[in-house]
């Protein structure tokens, strides 16, 4: 089977809600202007059965649907694993929810993040991802490319798994509605200089774009490309 040049169908793979936004907001809110179909892989989930308090699991509720409502996904797919605890979990497990969701929806390009991250849960999900993108597999896969997120690429310390971006997306025209949906998760937010703050995105969206020429800009390492 080969690529379909029309399915412009994207796929966001977030460990915990706000990676989708802090690695992807600003290419998500271009790429729905530019007709593209929009998918949200949650893969994590706070519950009380998992120790979070009822208020907080309400709290994260009305995050995600709030989110979702300000990017207008086309679907939403929340596989509610333990955060904090997925090298804990069978990774054929993981691979196989994933699987399913990627069989169901198609999508012709996945965003996931990237596998330095300090976060286990990331390392996790980058692999279970990866391996949901086989070519013999997943033939309408056509781009797989891995984001950065703030207070997790930036504090991964593997110097063999540094972040090296070859792919910038301008989105001076999206920032600050990247910058509003952030604030949607007002626990995950800080005052700067926290990483997770209206500046420490701004400046990090200006320095990427100051590297490709563009005003701001989301960075991307370009993992496979078929075509």
């Amino acid at each position: 089977m080969s690529i379909n040049p029309d399915n412009r169908k994207i796929l966001v793979v977030a460990p915990h809600p706000d990676d989708e936004t802090l690695g992807v907001g600003g290419t998500l809110l271009r790429r729905k202007s530019e007709g593209f179909s929009v998918a949200w892989l949650i893969v994590t989930g706070v519950t009380e059965g998992f120790g979070w308090s009822s208020q907080r699991v309400i709290e994260r509720e009305r995050e995600v649907s709030s989110v979702s409502d300000f990017f207008d996904f086309d679907e939403v797919h929340n596989l509610g694993l333990p955060t904090t605890k997925l090298d804990t979990l069978p990774f054929g497990e993981i691979v196989q929810s994933i699987s399913q969701v990627v069989n169901s929806y198609r999508p012709s390009e996945i965003y996931i993040p990237h596998l330095g991250d300090v976060h286990t849960d990331h390392a996790v999900v980058h692999n279970a991802v990866v391996s949901c993108t086989k070519s013999f597999r997943y033939p309408f896969v056509g781009k797989l490319l891995s984001y950065e997120t703030l207070s997790e690429t930036d504090f991964g310390l593997d110097n063999s798994r540094q972040f090296s971006p070859n792919v910038f997306v301008d989105i001076s025209e999206y920032l600050d509605g990247k910058l509003s949906a952030m604030e949607i998760y007002g626990s995950e937010m800080g005052e700067f200089p926290f990483p997770r703050s209206r500046e420490s995105i701004t400046a990090l969206a200006q320095y990427r774009g100051s590297t490709a020429g563009f005003r701001a800009a989301e960075a991307f390492q370009l993992l496979r490309s078929r075509e």
